[in-house]
């Protein structure tokens, strides 16, 4: 990639991920001083626009949210910026490892409807919670830290829908069955699909959910727990996965208070077992970038030079010591028999020109006399205004 600073600030490294509405960059932010995710679209799709618009409208401060932070256009691109997180995903993690164990589950899913209540509170519903959207921070076999990210299907209530009245958004195998009906967003529907991530995470793979829904119809209530789940675990996450939205749990609030309430009583993970490590997925920086940014650095603008910059020498070549003078100005004055006089140019002949003062704009199209210059011209107009009163006296006499 070149060392391009898009808008003046972004230098773009590496492409570290794609989606339906554009790319995502690895980027260096100048003004930051840090690396960020950049999200970049073309801007020759009117519904993807509208989409990132409304994706980039989203503010969001919570630990376990990676939101929109900035944005910016140029030409005929636009992109939006977030933090950078390093560690994959909860996709890449069980593709690693497997089914986690239930506790190390309960701690993600913990962190996860954490965040969701913070997006709740701003009256946004997700629409596309998945494995493949909730982030990792690399923190190796300490704790993890999950951030839900991507909120390209997002809708705030209250807002227009980008889609049709009966056009289905989201992703197949997480979409709450109502909403595949043709109900409107809403938080439960969010609720529905931690509860499908909740399953991926223990059991390894993406649930069948159309037969998770049959489960429920036939049981009439909460079916017997699948393979390999605890009984006690699944009494919490079952209430997640009703199909009747007014059976199910309505809040993340709700859902994090039955989960926190099991995960005590689960059994302690079996240290014989592999230490789960969230490493950097994100790999090495490609060439001509290091851990400061571009190498050689981007082209930026020169920054603007200051009047007091040692680079500036206010005195001509010939001289390091030249003496500038200014003689007194004599201002015009009307004398008794009417006609007005000029004096000189105030300035003495052959005088170098006044240099500007600190304070003055060196390329100003103004050119301002020093504060002494203005002392010795003040005081000459006190004298001047003086001799023409003591005239007039004497003529009145």
């Amino acid at each position: 990639m070149t060392n391009h600073a898009f808008a003046g600030r972004y230098v773009l490294a590496d492409e570290i991920g794609r989606g339906g509405a554009g790319a995502v960059w690895r980027a260096w932010d100048h003004r930051r001083h840090t690396y960020v995710a950049v999200k970049l679209l073309q801007r020759h799709k009117a519904q993807d626009l509208l989409r990132f618009v409304r994706e980039q409208s989203v503010r969001i401060d919570h630990p376990h949210v990676v939101a929109p932070a900035t944005w910016a256009a140029e030409d005929d691109q636009v992109l939006f910026t977030m933090d950078l997180v390093a560690g994959g995903s909860l996709e890449s993690l069980v593709g690693d490892y497997g089914p986690l164990p239930p506790r190390l589950a309960c701690l993600l899913i913990d962190q996860l409807l954490a965040g969701l209540e913070a997006v709740h509170a701003e009256t946004i519903v997700h629409r596309d919670i998945k494995p493949a959207n909730i982030l990792l921070e690399a923190t190796g076999t300490g704790r993890p830290h999950l951030r839900l990210s991507d909120f390209g299907l997002a809708w705030r209530k209250g807002e227009p829908r980008l889609t049709h009245t009966h056009q289905i958004v989201g992703t197949p195998g997480f979409i709450a069955p109502e909403l595949l009906d043709g109900d409107d967003p809403h938080a439960a529907a969010d609720v529905f699909n931690v509860g499908v991530v909740a399953l991926f995470l223990l059991q390894g793979t993406a649930p069948d959910t159309k037969q998770l829904v049959r489960e429920f119809d036939h049981a009439r209530g909460v079916p017997p727990a699948p393979a390999g789940i605890d009984d006690r675990l699944w009494q919490a996450l079952g209430p997640l996965l009703h199909p009747d939205p007014a059976l199910r749990i309505q809040s993340a609030a709700q859902a994090r208070s039955r989960i926190a309430d099991t995960a005590a009583y689960l059994p302690a993970v079996d240290h014989h077992t592999e230490p789960i490590d969230v490493f950097d997925q994100l790999g090495p920086l490609p060439g001509g970038f290091g851990p400061d940014g571009p190498t050689p650095p981007a082209d930026l603008p020169p920054p603007p030079v200051e009047p007091n910059t040692p680079e500036l020498d206010p005195t001509p070549p010939e001289s390091k010591t030249t003496t500038y003078h200014l003689a007194p100005p004599q201002p015009t004055t009307r004398h008794p028999d009417g006609h007005e006089r000029r004096g000189p140019d105030p300035r003495i002949p052959g005088a170098p020109a006044h240099p500007p003062s600190p304070e003055q704009d060196p390329i100003g199209p103004e050119k301002t006399v020093g504060a002494p210059a203005r002392l010795v011209l003040l005081a000459v107009v006190v004298a001047a205004v003086a001799a023409g009163l003591w005239a007039l006296a004497l003529i009145g006499t």
